[in-house]
């Protein structure tokens, strides 16, 4: 197989790259996913995710078998291959300012791995500007390589499905560029959507604050209803029955994770901190945990009660903790409540969890903070307070 068959993904054990590895690998592509994280090698070259991603456990056996897959911590690998994948994103710092550094510090640490000719591609969020800024790396160090950025466009947990589904962005500086990227994610889906760079940039943080407000919008009418005695759901119900206007409007719920506050407040730094409608959002989905509290405490004396938390992911049918909002809630009830119980059918990344069964038997009232499906069946015997409506009782205490 040559070397133009071959595709290296960097950081290819995390969230977005291994899923995009098993997809290249099962495409029938040859894939090296190089992480300097040991343990996360050696884990997934036994066949075992790291985290639980629907229907990877089932492609990984596949292409770990037919040899498509192969992993290293050896950067010097990264040389031998086509197409060098970088899923390395922009993070934020303790006060929200986006730090651009951490991807030019990868870049610079792989620049001497690299070779000309290679087909460089950023993949996950950057802050505008940052793909022109590796470009120029690049050129410093001597490198002639075609650089894309192609953003992720999956929402965990559906990732298998929809990177074969989903239409794919691509960008470059050249049509040559553009071309190599929309060969490259042909292999996974049919349609590709060329954009500059800068656009490709812009529509990644685009689409997740786009999201965020969403979601900030649902909460605070949540707030509204809940405050005037109304049912929010059943008024969301009546809205969006064949009612194609308001069919996107979504449940209240904890709007959290990795991405969509981290994004929005890149996209708030890019231009200057002129956005209002973006640190609003802010300000209503992370203020929601306190407004959840006081509402409890409006009914209940929580200092003589122990309160169950279902579910500490970030979002259902997930094992993935980063951002959740769940924690945060259980620290508001913990300054508050006599004993926190909590629990999660899918995280096993926190050793201060409890059976389900325990936590039903023992809470003198629930609190749901993630939609798992599983307590869908859950037939609280005491009061719940349930902003997502899982239980299908209405989301007050």
């Amino acid at each position: 197989m040559s070397s133009a068959d071959r595709v290296a993904v960097v950081g290819g054990c995390g969230h977005v790259g291994l899923p995009l590895g098993l997809a290249f690998a099962d495409s029938g592509l040859s894939v090296l996913l190089y992480d300097i994280d040991a343990s996360a090698v050696d884990a997934v070259r036994s066949g075992k995710m790291p985290f639980f991603e629907t229907g990877a456990d089932e492609v990984l056996a596949r292409v770990l078998a037919n040899g498509n897959l192969t992993l290293t911590t050896d950067p010097n690998q990264v040389s031998e291959v086509d197409h060098v994948v970088v899923v390395i994103g922009t993070p934020v710092d303790e006060h929200l300012n986006p730090d651009p550094g951490a991807v030019v510090r990868a870049i610079e640490l792989m620049a001497d791995h690299l070779r000309d000719g290679q087909h460089l591609v950023m993949r996950s969020t950057v802050y505008p500007g940052v793909t022109a800024l590796v470009e120029r790396l690049l050129a410093k160090h001597g490198k002639v390589l075609d650089v894309s950025f192609c953003p992720e466009r999956i929402a965990e947990g559906k990732a298998m499905e929809e990177l074969h589904t989903l239409p794919q962005i691509v960008s470059g500086r050249t049509p040559e560029t553009v071309a190599r990227a929309s060969e490259l994610f042909g292999h996974l889906t049919a349609k590709t959507i060329p954009l500059s760079i800068e656009e490709a940039e812009l529509a990644k943080l685009f689409t997740n604050t786009w999201r965020y407000i969403k979601f900030a919008a649902a909460n605070q009418l949540y707030m509204i209803a809940t405050d005037y005695g109304a049912d929010f759901e059943r008024i969301r119900a009546a809205m969006t029955e064949d009612y194609p206007r308001a069919s996107d409007v979504p449940g209240a719920g904890l709007a959290a994770g990795p991405c969509l506050l981290k994004d929005t407040m890149q996209l708030a730094a890019f231009n200057k901190n002129n956005f209002l409608l973006g640190h609003a959002s802010m300000l209503v989905n992370e203020g929601l945990p306190g407004y959840l509290v006081d509402q409890i405490e409006a009914t209940h004396d929580l200092s003589t009660m122990t309160v169950g938390l279902l579910g500490m992911a970030f979002k259902g049918e997930s094992d993935d903790t980063r951002s959740s909002l769940s924690y945060k809630l259980k620290r508001l009830l913990k300054l508050k409540a006599d004993r926190v119980l909590c629990t999660d059918p899918y995280v096993t990344s926190d050793g201060d969890l409890e059976p389900l069964e325990r936590v039903l038997e023992e809470a003198d009232l629930l609190v749901v903070a993630a939609p798992h499906k599983a307590y869908a069946s859950i037939r609280p015997q005491v009061p719940a307070m349930d902003v997502w409506n899982i239980l299908a009782t209405g989301s007050s205490t």
